[in-house]
């Protein structure tokens, strides 16, 4: 009788781990229910980009003391990332580099958590008046358009204003199915953003996937400005406006720009 039980228990045993094995080897991301996200390479900067964040502090960035999302000192360096939370709970804030850039091209490896409005400010001034690149990922949010932070005159797609209700919504929606087939969920993504030209122009890829090509109709920077600062973003959120969730981080890494002409 022992005899028997133990063929039983090893023949049990021996099932459990062909299963298991085969469990393995299954296309998991394939099968309902499951979703894997792709293998993360490392951070990789572009060739003739120049680092603008050195992977272990912040030097070279401060964090405005005039923004209206917040003055939150909570941007902070992990393992080579920078990583950023809501402190106080609801305030936000801006993270600037130091040096001022004219006609410059950003890149950078983004980590969101869902729920998290960001943006990457460009030709910011030290208050946050900047040609905001959208990184609004929550629902409805836009990934990778142009607002006028704190600016007046800036229309996200000039060109598009331009047209009937139905085909300026028609374009919206082919602009977000742009981002959204470019995106990896629950991953590391690259955004690339350039602005040159006294009259901004502005054209943004996810993932070397170009999802916006923008041109001002007039300069509408702070005070008529053709340069400024780099920012990083923390939108605020409260009950009425809700762009955080409790908990929720963004990070960022390998930011690095090329300067042109």
């Amino acid at each position: 009788m022992s005899r028997l039980f133990t063929s039983i228990a090893t023949a049990t045993a021996l099932s459990v781990a062909s299963l298991c094995v085969v469990v393995a080897q299954a296309p998991q991301q394939n099968a309902p229910g499951f979703y894997v996200p792709p293998a993360d390479p490392g951070p990789k900067i572009p060739e003739g980009f120049t680092p603008i964040f050195n992977g272990t502090d912040l030097t070279g960035w401060h964090v405005s003391k005039t923004n209206h999302h917040g003055t939150t000192p909570d941007f902070r360096v992990v393992h080579g990332v920078i990583v950023g939370t809501q402190n106080p709970r609801g305030k936000g804030g801006i993270l600037l580099t130091d040096k001022k850039y004219r006609n410059v091209e950003v890149y950078m490896e983004v980590k969101p958590d869902w729920g998290c409005d960001s943006g990457l400010f460009l030709r910011s001034s030290e208050a946050g008046e900047a040609y905001q690149v959208t990184l609004d990922y929550l629902p409805g949010g836009s990934m990778g358009g142009i607002y006028g932070e704190r600016l007046k005159g800036v229309v996200g797609d000039p060109d598009g204003a331009k047209l009937p209700e139905a085909q300026r919504a028609e374009r919206q929606r082919e602009r977000q199915a742009r981002w959204q087939k470019a995106w990896k969920r629950e991953a590391w993504n690259s955004i690339r953003a350039r602005i040159e030209g006294d009259v901004p122009q502005i054209t943004v890829w996810i993932n070397d996937q170009l999802v916006t090509e923008f041109k001002d109709t007039a300069n509408h920077a702070a005070g008529g400005a053709a340069d400024g600062m780099i920012a990083i973003q923390m939108h605020f959120t409260d009950e009425k406006t809700q762009r955080w969730v409790d908990g929720g981080f963004w990070r960022w890494r390998a930011l690095a720009v090329k300067e042109l002409p």
